[in-house]
């Protein structure tokens, strides 16, 4: 990414990481205190506990890995695709990453990653999401309870929060935002009861 970014929004997405990070870590310590237990029922308990959550811990740190830290050249890692699909796997969002998606550029699967985590988020009840390509790049389609991504992140996406509003819970939607004017675009967002949809316009093109 070759746009500076703020102190503030690296702070905050720090916090987010450690956040979203230290739920599974700390299961994998009470896991390891289950160990010291005799009983054998305990320690298989423990045991499960501890794989699970290290295969949770794993799959987000891959996953902020791309999404926050790819800065280009070779993938170090699972292709994007499959990053999105492991984030999913145990929530009650199904994502759809689409193979016109997977042959665009990493930069832009970059960008669909981050989409994704957002309308993720936006889907609290669970529902299904889709990335596919459109004509600009990446566009992401979301279906499930609920009125889709709030107020707040909308306007996050759309760099239109100022750096002293961004808190923990908008700096992941203006970092996309962010990830998308290095592309040379912009994010439209679109609701209605039920669904919403995450697209882009050239950075220049007038909002509608």
């Amino acid at each position: 990414m070759t746009q500076p970014i703020d102190l503030r929004v690296l702070e905050l997405l720090a916090a987010r990481l450690c956040h979203d990070l230290i739920g599974p870590v700390a299961a994998i310590g009470n896991g390891v205190e289950l160990l010291a237990e005799e009983e054998p029922d305990f320690v298989r308990e423990a045991v499960a506990l501890i794989e699970e959550s290290a295969r949770k811990a794993n799959r987000r740190l891959q996953f902020y890995r791309f999404a926050y830290g790819f800065s280009g050249g070779d993938l170090t890692g699972p292709p994007p695709h499959q990053l999105a699909s492991a984030l999913f796997a145990d929530s009650g969002v199904a994502g759809e990453y689409r193979e016109a998606v997977r042959a665009l550029p990493l930069e832009w699967q970059r960008l669909a990653c981050n989409m994704m985590l957002i309308g993720g988020e936006a889907l609290s009840r669970g529902g299904r999401l889709v990335v596919d390509a459109g004509v600009v790049g990446p566009e992401l389609e979301g279906a499930g309870a609920g009125a889709g991504p709030s107020a707040q992140i909308r306007a996050a996406l759309t760099l239109a929060t100022p750096l002293a509003e961004l808190t923990s819970r908008n700096v992941g939607a203006y970092f996309t935002g962010l990830v998308a004017a290095d592309l040379g675009c912009r994010i439209v967002v679109d609701r209605e009861p039920g669904s919403f949809r995450l697209g882009l316009a050239a950075a220049g093109a007038a909002a509608e």
